[in-house]
């Protein structure tokens, strides 16, 4: 089990080892953004992981695909519904007020 923080507003929330960043968000944020339900094709869970890239899933083809469709990118860019907690390490995210 891993601990998930949300920026800017400090909350903390565990997470599952193969849980899904939106699910962790979810349980926090009840009315967060994921209009596609989860599968990479709009883009509004678009996240920064500003801690702890290495405890979560490779990107995908299909996200980096989505990722290069969306204005405000940067290296720190992650959709949350394809980014699965590895469990190996506690991640800081930032939820982005733009989505």
């Amino acid at each position: 089990m891993a601990s998930v923080t949300l920026a800017p507003s400090g909350q903390v929330v565990e997470a599952n080892e193969g849980e899904s960043l939106l699910s962790v968000i979810l349980k926090a944020i009840p009315g967060f953004s994921h209009k596609c339900d989860g599968k990479a094709q709009c883009g509004s869970c678009h996240i920064f992981v500003l801690e702890g890239r290495k405890g979560l899933s490779k990107t995908t083809r299909e996200e980096n695909s989505k990722l290069d469709t969306i204005v405000g990118v940067s290296a720190k860019s992650r959709l949350a519904c394809q980014s699965s907690v590895l469990g190996t390490e506690n991640v800081k995210v930032e939820i982005l007020s733009f989505v």
